[in-house]
């Protein structure tokens, strides 16, 4: 998204709820923002209703359009050949549970040894190079089963790196990311020219692993401070549910294939 894209909110809620005339308003909605102050961002947010995530995204995009960075976090972007510390990888092979690192350009960074298992779908999707979220989703037509429901993951990703794109505009890579989508998937294309955005920060989750059958995780997300721009991602299955079993199951079969080196590490 360009730094002074409109933000797409819908115009149907009266614009004067935010203090402000029709026609300033249908000004900010073609994209000139730039320049807004931060009482009538936040009139705006309140008059249409905006949640949390959506009202950080008007924000970073009137702070890029006015090529500023007020209010927003620096950001550390990783280079492209990043590979997590050996304490970071320490940490995440201590957890039971799949564990994984990503950016905001969904690149999937650093793994233990269940998250790999978990997702080993998406590294054969990768053939060799950078495990990709967005990428898996909407180019590769084994998601379609990994994700029983398609639909929402596909919505989430979209939205995941429209987010992204609000919050570091000038992310080639992410531009780049995007372009390629949008010639390739007109699933894409039609996600992304609905300008969602979404935080991501815990749920469940459900996928359906060729192995060991459908797998319904709790996850929690938090943001790294000592790597700004990525987040720590730990999943959890209820306690003595067909989840964990399975989950123990493929933790089995995990430690078996490593013994024999037929898991790469």
């Amino acid at each position: 998204m360009a730094a002074g894209a409109s933000p797409g909110y819908a115009a149907a809620r009266s614009p004067p709820l935010a203090g402000v005339s029709i026609e300033y308003y249908s000004k900010l909605e073609r994209g000139a923002i730039a320049g807004v102050s931060a009482s009538v961002l936040d009139a705006l947010a309140r008059a249409l209703q905006l949640d949390d995530a959506e009202r950080a995204h008007l924000f970073h995009l009137a702070h890029a359009a006015d090529g500023t960075s007020a209010g927003m976090r620096a950001r550390r972007r990783p280079t492209k050949h990043w590979t997590p510390r050996p304490s970071l990888q320490w940490v995440l092979d201590k957890f039971t549970a799949p564990a994984l690192v990503r950016n905001g350009r969904m690149d999937l960074l650093a793994v233990n040894h269940l998250g790999r298992a978990t997702h080993a779908s998406l590294y054969q999707s990768a053939a060799g190079g950078r495990p990709n979220f967005a990428r898996y989703t909407f180019l590769d037509d084994d998601s379609h089963g990994f994700y029983p429901d398609w639909e929402e993951a596909a919505d989430t990703c979209a939205a995941i790196l429209h987010t992204e794109a609000g919050r570091d505009p000038h992310d080639k890579d992410l531009h780049d990311l995007v372009g390629e989508l949008s010639t390739r998937s007109q699933a894409f294309r039609r996600r992304w020219s609905t300008h969602n955005v979404r935080y991501h920060g815990a749920g469940t989750k459900t996928f359906h692993h060729y192995e060991v059958g459908d797998l319904e995780l709790a996850y929690e997300s938090v943001d790294m401070i000592s790597e700004p721009g990525l987040t720590l991602t730990l999943y959890a299955a209820e306690p003595a549910s067909p989840t964990a079993h399975a989950l123990d199951l493929l933790a089995s079969w995990t430690a078996a294939k490593t013994e024999t080196g037929s898991v790469p590490t």
